[in-house]
């Protein structure tokens, strides 16, 4: 009786832990892409794979999954359009922070409302952010390093990043979260790398002078 008494709270709180982990693995590939993460929500809803929160089943629609659908593939092919991609980054923005936190709440099922959605905007919205503040900038240094021929690696990158996330956060959420915080790790050490290689031939012209 005892331990039947214990395990049960047990089990709720690892569930807890992987729907909040599902949540912010969502929302972190929603920073490589806005649409394909909501896409992949949507498919996995739909085939009744997974339990949407209430309010937000509307994501497991055939509508939801024809209009994402179709924004997926605008979303893929403007990003290899050179100086589309830059512009894009822009208005990604504020549309990644809003898509995390959807994503963020739509699969943390067993939160109160209140609960759900101040974790989803934290955290959902946060990682959301971070990842694309991370991409932007790597678009940025390879834009200005290659004269915008090495985005469309950057490009196949976020897409390859948005599907490999989307997917491993449905399977295994801990896992995602992982990945998530090993590419952002990686990300911060080539930028660094990056900028001191800026800074050294303006240092050196510096002396020369």
């Amino acid at each position: 009786m005892v331990a039947g008494m214990i395990s049960v709270p047990h089990m709720a709180g690892l569930d807890l832990v992987l729907a909040v982990a599902m949540g912010v693995g969502l929302a972190a590939a929603v920073g490589f892409r806005v649409f394909l993460p909501m896409l992949v929500l949507s498919i996995g809803a739909y085939a009744g794979h997974l339990t949407l929160s209430s309010g937000l089943a509307w994501l497991g629609t055939p509508a939801a999954l024809a209009m994402l659908s179709v924004a997926t593939a605008l979303e893929i092919l403007a990003y290899y359009i050179p100086g589309v991609d830059n512009v894009l980054d822009v208005f990604a923005a504020p549309a990644a922070l809003i898509a995390g936190a959807l994503v963020s709440a739509a699969v943390m099922t067993d939160l109160p409302p209140m609960v759900r959605w101040t974790t989803a905007v934290i955290a959902g919205g946060g990682a959301a952010g971070a990842i694309h503040g991370l991409t932007s900038l790597l678009r940025v240094k390879t834009t200005v390093m290659t004269a915008g021929f090495g985005n469309h690696a950057i490009a196949s990158g976020e897409l390859a990043g948005a599907l490999i996330v989307s997917l491993l956060a449905l399977a295994a959420p801990l896992a995602a979260v992982a990945l998530v915080a090993g590419f952002c790790w990686l990300a911060v050490r080539l930028l660094r790398r990056m900028l001191r290689k800026e800074r050294s031939p303006a240092s050196s012209s510096a002396e020369s002078s």
